[in-house]
Order: structure tokens, then C-alpha cells, then sequence
């Protein structure tokens, strides 16, 4: 059993305290390591009883085999990066490296695919169309991602705003945002702190909040009115890429079909400049 899919998997039909235990699990395998069934309920807010049906509902014979699983599985993986190599070492033992590099993105696509709600996806794109402005968060290897966001739907729709934490004052553009704001929140493991205060602050503030993640139990999910689950938290951070930008384009064409008249304006009105100084 892989334990971290398994909670994924479950994740949905556990009862709010065992969810609470499976988000804390997830963050913080190391307690779950070394501390009781009781201290877990304490540090969690739920009671023993609560932690022991988790181990059950998630197909284990009780505490002591999660915490068996949770030093084997959770403590000794290897890290991102590592895992990446490892993966692509494998596909070079064979001939046409890139193709079966791109047809493993293909594969990821697919699987992510699965995991999309089309009613999620309707109303987000719903929401993206209709609110007043949109903010796009995301750090370190999301950026890149963030940054294309924000930059093609800044084309298809306008006042669309990039988080950037070098220049930008976080408690100021918090401040601007209302319950006209979206806030669109891009977090993958590990899970940066800084992204998800800007959720919970932005929440806090009356924005909508869309969280693209790689886990339904990451702890991006407690402030987003939306979620998406792009790839599964057993895939580096870095095959994850592709997908994003994937799924990233198909909600800025949904964006662009769902409003054609605000998009054919903009594009009148983006040709009409004169590009000569800046294009050959």
C-alpha cells in the first residue's frame, strides 16, 4: 500500500475529524513517527478514538502500523529533485529519450484528466470571466507558471494582477482585494507558508479563492472555494510542470470562449498598436 495515495484516495470519505488527522499526516509525518494516538488527537483537536478509526478507515490494523508505514514511506522518500533523476535515468536506458519523455508528460496529462470535476472546472472559468480583478500567487517552481497566467489572461480579459514577492507588499495587496477578487492560488510540494497565509488572508478578506495543487489533502485545500489536483503528490514537482501549463491554457480558453465580446475587444484594440518599434 502506498500510503500517501491511499489517503488521497480516501480522503473524501473520511468524517471532518479524520480529515483533520489525514491533513496533519500529511504535513507532519514526523510526529505521527514518534508520538501516541492521544497526542496526535491533542495537537489535531480530536479525540483518540478519532486517530484509531483514521488508521481503520484508511485500511490498517490500527496506530502502530501507521506509524510503521509512516517511517518507512513518509521519512525515507526521496526528495524531488532526486526522484526526477531516477525517473528519467530509467527512460534513457532505452532509444528515442525525448519521446518517451514527452509521451510520460502525455500520460500524466491524461491521469490529471481524471481527477478534473467539469463542474469545478465551468464554475471556476464562470467566476474568472465574471469577477472584477484576478490575483495569481505562486513561488518558486510555480512561478514560471503564475507568471504565464497571469500575463495570458491579462490578454484575454484584463486587470489581472501577478503576486510578486521581491517588489510586492503582501498586506497591501491583500488590503485591495474584496469579494469582487479572485485569487488564484498555485501550491505544490513542499508547500510554501507564504502562499497559503496569501490564501487565508485573501478568504479572510472576501476573495474567491482556486487552488491548483498536487494533493486533494494539501493545505491549500482549507482556504479554496475551488480546487484542482494537477498530477498526484507521488510525481515530482518538476514532471508536474507540463500539466500545469496544460491545464493552465485550458482554463484561459475557457476564459476567452466564455467571454468572445470582452476578448475580441481586447484583441481590436491589442492590433491596432502600432508594434513596429518593439517587433522585426
Amino acid at each position: 500500500m502506498n500510503l500517501r495515495e491511499e489517503i488521497e484516495n480516501k480522503y473524501n470519505q473520511l468524517s471532518k475529524g479524520q480529515q483533520k488527522v489525514a491533513k496533519y499526516l500529511v504535513e507532519n509525518p514526523r510526529d505521527f513517527a514518534v508520538k501516541s494516538a492521544s497526542e496526535i488527537g491533542g495537537h489535531v483537536g480530536v479525540s483518540e478514538t478519532t486517530v484509531i478509526r483514521f488508521c481503520y478507515s484508511i485500511q490498517l490494523t490500527g496506530f502502530s502500523e501507521l506509524q510503521k508505514m509512516v517511517r518507512e514511506q513518509l521519512l525515507n522518500t526521496k526528495s524531488s529533485l532526486g526522484q526526477y533523476f531516477s525517473d528519467k535515468l530509467e527512460l534513457a536506458e532505452h532509444p528515442y529519450f525525448f519521446a518517451k519523455v514527452m509521451e510520460q508528460d502525455c500520460r500524466h496529462i491524461h491521469e490529471t484528466i481524471q481527477n478534473i470535476n467539469e463542474k469545478d472546472f465551468d464554475k471556476a472559468v464562470d467566476q474568472l470571466v465574471k469577477t472584477e480583478t484576478i490575483y495569481v500567487s505562486g513561488l518558486r517552481t510555480s512561478f514560471s507558471a503564475a507568471s504565464w497566467l497571469a500575463f495570458t489572461l491579462r490578454l484575454a480579459r484584463g486587470n489581472v494582477h501577478l503576486f510578486r514577492p521581491d517588489t510586492d507588499d503582501l498586506l497591501l495587496t491583500i488590503s485591495e482585494m474584496n469579494e469582487k477578487s479572485t485569487l488564484i492560488a498555485i501550491s505544490f510540494h513542499r508547500y510554501l507558508k507564504e502562499t497559503i497565509k496569501t490564501a487565508q488572508l485573501a478568504k479572510e478578506q472576501g476573495a474567491f479563492v482556486i487552488g491548483i495543487t498536487d494533493s486533494p489533502v494539501a493545505p491549500i485545500r482549507e482556504y479554496a472555494d475551488i480546487l484542482f489536483q494537477i498530477c498526484s503528490s507521488g510525481n515530482s514537482t518538476i514532471d508536474s510542470a507540463p500539466v500545469l501549463f496544460s491545464f493552465l491554457n485550458a482554463m484561459v480558453a475557457g476564459v476567452s470562449i466564455n467571454d468572445q465580446k470582452q476578448f475580441e475587444e481586447r484583441k481590436e484594440r491589442y492590433e491596432k498598436l502600432d508594434g513596429d518599434y518593439f517587433f522585426i
